[in-house]
This record gives C-alpha cells, sequence and structure tokens, in this order.
C-alpha cells in the first residue's frame, strides 16, 4: 500500500492508495478518532475490483497538513473531497466511501457536485434528516457529551493526557469489546502535535460557528442535509457506542431510491475494521452491482 501526497482544495494532503491509477477512483474517507489506516482492508478490495482505492489522511490529521484557513465545516469537507477527485484524475465513474466525519463529507460532495460520483457509501453517521429529532434523545445525548466538551478550551489537555488515553477509552466505548490498540496507535501518531489535535477537535468547533462566508462553501454545506441523486448504501454497527441504532431513523427515507440500509451485528462504530470481510462484502457487492 503505498503513500502519496496531493494538494487539492488548497491542502497539501497525504493519502494511501492502491489499484490502478487508470481505474475509477474510489475515495475512502475516515473520521474521528482515526485515520486513513482504517481503511487498509478495503484499499485491497476495491482495487482487486478494479478501482484505483485512495484514503487520504482528513484535513489536519498529520501527514497531511494542517490548513492555513483553519476551516472543518462540513462544507469545506465535501469540497475537499470533490477537488480530491479533481487532483486524482477522477471521472465521472469515481465512488465514494465515508465513516463517521468522512460519512458528512460523502453526503455533502455527492450532493453538491453530484455529475463526480455513481455511488456513494456512508458509515456510522446517518443522513442529516433522518438523525436530526434522534440526536436529542436523552440516550443519544448521554453519548454525544464529547461533542459539547469539546467547544471547551479544556478539550485539548483532556485528550492529550496519559499518552492520549481519552482516545482509547472512546474506542472501548464506541466499539465494545473491540481491541483498537493498533488504530488508536496510529490515531496518536497522527495527533500528537498540538496543532493536529487542534485541527481535529476544530471538526466538532465547526459544528456551531458562524454558517462559511464564502458562497461556495455554503451551497455545499447545505447540500449536505439534501438528498443525493446517487444510490447510497448506508452501513450501521448493531453496538454502536457513538451514534446508538435506534437514533439514526428513517434512513433510507433520506437516500436516493436504489439506496440501501445494512445493519452489521455484532459490531460497534469502527464496524469497517471490527467485521472487515462482511464490511467489505457489501460494499463491493454494492459498488459493482
Amino acid at each position: 500500500m503505498d503513500q502519496k501526497r496531493v494538494t487539492a482544495n488548497g491542502v497539501d494532503f497525504a493519502y494511501l492508495s492502491e489499484g490502478p491509477v487508470d481505474g475509477p477512483l474510489a475515495l475512502c474517507l475516515h473520521g474521528f478518532p482515526d485515520t486513513a489506516h482504517t481503511w487498509r482492508y478495503l484499499l485491497p478490495r476495491l482495487a482487486d475490483a478494479g478501482y484505483h482505492a485512495v484514503a487520504p489522511f482528513m484535513r489536519g490529521y498529520s501527514p497531511t497538513e494542517v490548513p492555513e484557513d483553519s476551516r472543518y465545516d462540513t462544507g469545506t469537507l465535501a469540497l475537499d473531497a470533490c477537488r480530491l477527485h479533481e487532483a486524482l484524475g477522477g471521472s465521472d465513474d469515481a465512488v465514494i466511501i465515508g465513516h463517521d466525519w468522512g460519512a458528512f463529507a460523502t453526503y455533502g460532495a455527492a450532493a453538491v457536485e453530484p455529475d463526480r460520483w455513481r455511488r456513494a457509501v456512508a458509515a456510522a453517521v446517518a443522513p442529516q434528516g433522518s438523525m436530526a429529532d434522534g440526536f436529542f434523545q436523552f440516550d443519544q445525548l448521554h453519548r454525544s457529551w464529547y461533542v459539547f466538551f469539546f467547544q471547551t478550551p479544556l478539550a485539548e489537555y483532556a485528550v492529550s493526557m496519559e499518552d492520549f488515553a481519552f482516545i482509547d477509552r472512546l474506542w472501548a466505548d464506541w466499539s465494545p469489546g473491540f481491541d483498537g490498540s493498533w488504530d488508536t496507535a496510529e490515531v496518536k501518531r497522527s495527533l500528537a502535535s498540538p496543532e493536529n489535535l487542534s485541527a481535529a477537535i476544530g471538526y466538532y468547533r465547526a459544528m456551531f460557528s458562524d454558517p462559511p462566508s464564502d458562497p461556495q462553501v455554503a451551497s455545499a454545506q447545505a447540500a449536505a442535509g439534501t438528498i443525493a441523486p446517487q444510490p447510497t448504501l448506508y452501513l450501521h454497527g448493531a453496538d454502536d457506542g457513538c451514534f446508538g441504532i435506534e437514533a439514526i431513523g428513517p434512513v433510507t427515507e433520506f437516500l436516493a431510491p436504489g439506496s440501501e440500509m445494512v445493519v452489521i451485528r455484532d459490531a460497534g462504530h469502527f464496524l469497517h475494521v471490527e467485521r472487515a470481510d462482511e464490511v467489505n462484502d457489501h460494499i463491493i457487492r454494492f459498488l459493482t452491482a
């Protein structure tokens, strides 16, 4: 699996890749707290299916640079994906796959520039319209306490304490019973510097910031709340401790015709590493249909 670099949307991105560079692009976007390495099981499967499989380290996650504009809103993330499509030579048969924050970026990119993406896959974060009410259920607010804690200036200090034990605990809570130590070590390496850690937390602070002043970014952010035209596969772990399955709502009502939802049994939030074979079977089946 090769690590390369590319500049897109004004950011120098590092990315992992596998498969023929002249194949259709399959862009895989990670979330928090993880890295491009969590796609290590999917990239070879996509390559075997003929895709140029690419997993960037999202903006602010080392070895990708911390952006000078300090923008982490969902509109900017969506445009990152679209500009990566351009920079990597993607065509109209490209597909986009996102987990957690990567799912937010996937919904936005698929909706704001739909001609770039043939199909989409999202995992662990349902479409905004589907989960809007569920987020405010008591049990879900209890799970989502960290979102509100991250708005405080104490967040960086707390997360970095005791060798980032906070990240270990999030993985343990969100994917119960799974040994995520290999992945959390990669996350700690990626967020080791104060600048990178503040960038990752900045995604959550952007949730409560003013609307983007740039019209293009504002348009992309608004698009993320609409129904994109591509068929989309939505995957959710039955035991997800980050966003409970009872709170995600009627997912397929907020996806295009031809979309599917699959619940992965005995899997939590990081379902794509916990149950990699099963998750990847569904993804390859859906993308090659």
